[in-house]
């Protein structure tokens, strides 16, 4: 039996394929299902992702949509949170839903105007001013473990160790 995650993770467009999957293996350790938005620019099944995410992403099978107006069709019903250097909302200000889909932008470019513009919330992380950005893996923590604190849905301790003993999607 599948988990059903509370909150889900998307990136969009992703280009550094250790990145991603960094991002996955936090989906797995957290509980989060995880969706990628194409066209992704890499193979995830490559070398670079193996490394990076380690017997990590036999646990985690991201949903993947072709684009953007995929990924919108799919998951009409859901509200998307985009995190952005853009806002002015911090996303310890915010109020995270059960059912909200976390979006990630590409980290070379972010997001295009047309999702700054469909999305239901922009957030940001706060930082020092001389600071441009975090890197990906460590904004999704950071943001999935304050959704997740919120919810009060951090994955419950297990006295097994069995890894990957259900599959997260």
């Amino acid at each position: 039996m599948k988990n059903s995650p509370t909150i889900r993770l998307a990136l969009f467009q992703p280009d550094i394929p250790q990145n991603t999957a960094a991002v996955l293996r936090t989906c797995v350790c957290l509980g989060v299902g995880a969706e990628i938005i194409g066209p992704i620019g890499f193979f995830l099944d490559g070398a670079r992702v193996r490394r990076a995410g380690m017997d990590y992403l036999q646990c985690v099978t991201p949903t993947i949509h072709e684009d953007w107006s995929a990924f919108q069709a799919t998951n009409s019903q859901r509200r998307s949170i985009l995190l952005t250097t853009k806002a002015v909302v911090a996303y310890t200000d915010f109020e995270f839903q059960s059912g909200d889909i976390v979006l990630f932008g590409r980290e070379s470019a972010g997001v295009p105007d047309y999702v700054h513009e469909a999305v239901g919330a922009r957030l940001l992380i706060p930082m020092s001013p001389q600071a441009r950005s975090l890197n990906l893996a460590q904004s999704t923590a950071i943001v999935l473990g304050e959704a997740l604190r919120q919810l009060d849905a951090f994955p419950k301790l297990r006295e097994d160790k069995n890894r990957c003993k259900t599959e997260i999607d």
